[in-house]
């Protein structure tokens, strides 16, 4: 715990047993109280690794789902457990998760109730090795997203990110895609509701066992923000009225 408040590390899963026990040993274990792995159906013996490290919480998609929908399954568990900061980290390794210490203060300290780690802050993108297209793609994209929800984001697309529970009670993510733009749609909810977001500064790597999409499921990718930036705006002008954005 730190000052009393509960944390826990959530893993969407996916084919990571290559890098699993490499991200799991960086966890600082000392201030953790939970870390739960949701394996979204892996083929490759994700689920053996997470068993022989003593991963506290395992849980197990009986078929892929999808990577909103594993991450659905994350928060779910996390806030069953009485999560009071939870902890979102892909187990691929392409996020050091040496940075969850600092993230974790800055919302049990009341400064922020959400916080991004961020690539695009500084030089870790190209540094760590993103592709050229991604990178263009990533900064093209933040400053559409930026002008179109008056937001100032340096990346919405990163999957590093630590929630306090109140943010994951009032939002409502279980009306959120199963695909990848949960994360977005996420972040939208989140300024929808009136909460503010922090962001810190992250390096990243980019290896052939680091997830990763193809091009065009990050051109479908894209339109999916895109549509969900203009959702927002939309119920900002009080011109439609999404599922999405209702508050619990």
């Amino acid at each position: 715990m730190v000052k009393d408040k509960r944390i826990c590390v959530v893993l969407p899963a996916y084919n990571a047993a290559m890098t699993l026990r490499q991200t799991y040993n960086e966890i600082p274990l000392d201030i953790v109280d939970d870390v739960i792995l949701v394996d979204d159906n892996s083929s490759d013996g994700t689920l053996s690794v997470a068993k022989s490290l003593g991963i506290s919480h395992i849980v197990s998609h009986d078929r892929n789902k999808g990577y909103g929908a594993n991450q659905k399954t994350c928060y779910q568990t996390a806030l069953s457990l009485g999560a009071d900061v939870v902890v979102m980290l892909h187990p691929d390794y392409q996020y050091t998760p040496k940075l969850i210490e600092s993230m974790v203060y800055v919302i049990v300290n009341g400064v922020y109730p959400v916080v991004l780690g961020s690539r695009i802050l500084g030089r870790g993108a190209r540094k760590g090795g993103m592709p050229r297209y991604k990178y263009f793609f990533n900064r093209g994209l933040t400053l559409v997203q930026n002008i179109i929800m008056g937001q100032k984001l340096s990346e919405y697309h990163t999957g590093y990110r630590a929630f306090s529970a109140e943010v994951l009670r009032k939002i409502n993510f279980m009306a959120n895609s199963d695909d990848f733009v949960f994360d977005n749609q996420m972040l939208a909810q989140i300024f929808y509701a009136g909460y503010e977001i922090a962001e810190i500064t992250c390096p990243t790597k980019y290896f052939p066992e680091a997830s990763s999409i193809n091009f065009g499921r990050s051109v479908r990718y894209g339109f999916g923000v895109l549509h969900t930036a203009m959702q927002y705006r939309l119920q900002k002008w009080h011109l439609a009225n999404y599922k999405l954005f209702a508050v619990q």
